[in-house]
């Protein structure tokens, strides 16, 4: 795969205006150096291409040549040197990027200090599908500069983004277990009389693996088929706390709890959080009516989100519950998967989990009635309609869903005034 770069349009806004607090994390502005017709000094190729891999590792950005960054001045580029600069960014993408990095560019023409226009190239970085190594290691655009990925995070992007058809993570086996480790009565769900050898129905679930010619539990079957998960994925476990204000105060909190059972089990111990924490007053005008802070239907959609499409692989990355006076807030671990945005989230369902999404929509009916469903899960991927529509109903507000430094959603719920 070769680097492309090509367009070309004129007229653009200048960038003083659209940008005019300069760098940041969308984007880089580098001036251009010449010595003579036909060499770059400046900016050195080396560190060009970190910034440019960088905006492709994170969720794409802007590179404008012919700009400097501390004046946010179009500088421009001699017409008679275009071409050379051209060459020598082809050089960048293609020979300093692995694997070889897509860009456009376009000339775009913009006032310099003098008033006079003057030609920069705009180069546009797209979200990347691959991880890019750059000539001094991998890096991601944070903020308005490039940070050196860790690889911890390294490992947890190349799963996020891979194409090939490698082991989902939730499929991995887990080393030091065994069947014998899982809870009887927890297989028990899985296991369908007449369908054969019961080892062969957990691994067609993906609940049993094999590591190292060894069989042992996977991710999955760790996570639902264990009394304690957290003995293997210490972070697989929901943190709930409710406050009886609407700061994170210790000094105000009510009641504090962690629910670290099977995955279904966290579940329930959430959701029956929420239910004794939450404020249901009665009117009793024309008999007793209550009028609850949430709908219990939102709030089970968002917890069943959080636990089936958290990202597990984060060490540290437990989910929180967080009650207060005014809103709940739930956190889950990691970016959103497969390339979605949370303004695409009501338009399309594609689970991080694909074991767990299959299960919990097939093997765990509710207990409760009227919350809508059959299942845990919905299959038809309606949650974040329910968890929109329900709250806004209730509270007026509709609830807030966002990402957080590209590692954590949160989902902020209102409270009906009550």
């Amino acid at each position: 795969m070769q680097g492309e770069i090509s367009g070309q349009h004129h007229g653009q806004p200048n960038l003083a205006t659209t940008h005019p607090l300069g760098e940041d994390s969308t984007l880089e502005l580098k001036q251009i150096v010449f010595r003579g017709a036909q060499k770059v000094i400046e900016p050195h190729p080396d560190g060009l291409s970190d910034e440019l891999a960088a905006f492709a590792n994170a969720n794409g950005g802007t590179l404008v040549l012919g700009v400097d960054d501390k004046t946010l001045t179009a500088t421009g580029i001699p017409a008679e040197q275009m071409e050379t600069l051209k060459s020598w960014l082809r050089g960048i993408v293609n020979d300093r990027i692995t694997p070889p990095l897509e860009i456009l560019t376009e000339n775009v023409e913009l006032p310099n200090a003098a008033g006079e226009r003057v030609t920069v190239i705009v180069v546009s970085v797209p979200r990347s599908l691959w991880i890019h190594e750059s000539a001094n290691g991998y890096f991601r655009r944070v903020a308005d500069s490039k940070r050196k990925l860790t690889p911890d995070v390294l490992a947890r992007l190349f799963q996020q983004r891979s194409q090939a058809r490698l082991i989902r993570f939730e499929e991995q086996g887990v080393a030091d277990t065994s069947l014998d480790d899982a809870d009887a009565l927890l297989l028990r769900r899985f296991l369908r009389q007449h369908e054969g050898d019961e080892r062969k129905q957990l691994r067609r679930l993906h609940l049993l693996a094999d590591l190292e010619g060894q069989e042992c539990l996977s991710i999955a079957g760790v996570l639902l088929c264990t009394e304690k998960p957290v003995n293997w994925l210490p972070s697989a476990y929901i943190q709930a706390v409710a406050y009886s204000g609407v700061n994170n105060d210790p000094n105000e909190q009510l009641d504090a709890k962690d629910f670290d059972g099977p995955l279904d089990r966290q579940l329930w111990d959430a959701f029956d959080f929420v239910r004794l924490n939450m404020k249901v007053p009665a009117r009793k005008e024309f008999g007793r009516v209550d009028y609850p802070q949430y709908s219990l239907r939102a709030v089970f959609e968002a917890l069943v989100n959080a636990i089936v499409h958290r990202d597990y692989s984060i060490w540290g990355g437990r989910i929180r519950l967080h009650m207060f006076a005014d809103r709940l807030e739930l956190y889950s671990p990691g970016a959103l998967p497969n390339s979605m945005t949370v303004e695409s989230m009501q338009a399309m369902s594609l689970p991080r989990n694909d074991v767990l999404s299959s299960l919990f929509s097939r093997y765990y009916p509710v207990r409760d009635s009227g919350l809508g469903r059959e299942y845990l899960m919905d299959r038809r991927g309606s949650g974040v309609d329910v968890i929109l529509a329900e709250s806004e109903k209730l509270s007026g507000k509709k609830p807030l869903i966002e990402m957080i430094a590209d590692m954590e959603l949160r989902v902020t719920i209102y409270a009906a005034k009550i």
